[in-house]
């Protein structure tokens, strides 16, 4: 499984090959040493099946942008996704002219190659890549989606940024997103003045991940 993907087929074929072998294994094929280190290699895993699938997109650019698909590892447990998904960040001085249908965040759903990842056990050699899914919102997913994301930037853009919190949204959230508490972006008040607050993303929830990898036309409430 060398060189970019031909296709979307091409890419869920591959994708489908990898089903049931260890993170292990796969980094054994590829020659490359990841630390046993959770917390330090924490995003690593994904960037290790971006490899192997063939994954060509850096920065901010879809994975494989030649054929329009953006991957999502999902690390699961006995009970679904263990964790939020990151989607992408979102610029807040720019919030209060951004719409749905031309935003960063929905052209990066707009296809999805999920792959989980059993992730309960210590080691991470021995943890199993999941069933993968190819997946693309349905047209009530997408209104959904477009609501979560119209709330919160509605309220980015009249200044009540600090007021979100994880909870806004019925399955894309907003939340902190910088490598530290230290790192700050400014944005305007509801009055005009000049807030410091820590830079933001929008993530999907774990409830609506685990839904869609059950069913993709899932829509859990």
């Amino acid at each position: 499984m060398t060189g970019v993907p031909a296709s979307r087929d091409d890419l869920l074929l591959r994708a489908r090959r990898l089903a049931g072998r260890t993170l292990g294994a796969v980094a054994d094929d590829l020659a490359i040493d990841l630390a046993a280190d959770t917390v330090r290699t924490k995003g690593k895993f994904g960037a290790l099946l971006e490899r192997v699938l063939g994954a060509t997109g850096t920065g901010a650019a879809r994975d494989f942008p030649e054929i329009e698909v953006e991957l999502k590892t999902v690390p699961i447990g006995s009970r679904g996704p263990l964790e939020s998904t990151y989607v992408c960040h979102l610029p807040l001085a720019d919030a209060d002219r951004a719409a749905w249908p031309t935003s960063w965040a929905r052209a990066k759903l707009a296809c999805v190659l999920w792959i989980p990842i059993w992730a309960e056990d210590a080691d991470w050699r021995r943890r199993k890549i999941g069933r993968p899914l190819l997946w693309a919102p349905t047209p009530e997913q997408d209104a959904v989606l477009a609501h979560d994301f119209d709330e919160i930037v509605g309220a980015i853009g009249a200044g009540h940024v600090e007021g979100l919190t994880a909870r806004t949204g019925r399955w894309l959230q907003l939340r902190p997103k910088a490598a530290h508490g230290g790192v700050r972006t400014t944005i305007r008040g509801a009055d005009g003045e000049v807030v410091s607050t820590v830079p933001k993303g929008l993530y999907l929830r774990a409830r609506f991940t685990g839904a869609i990898l059950r069913d993709p036309g899932a829509c859990p409430e």
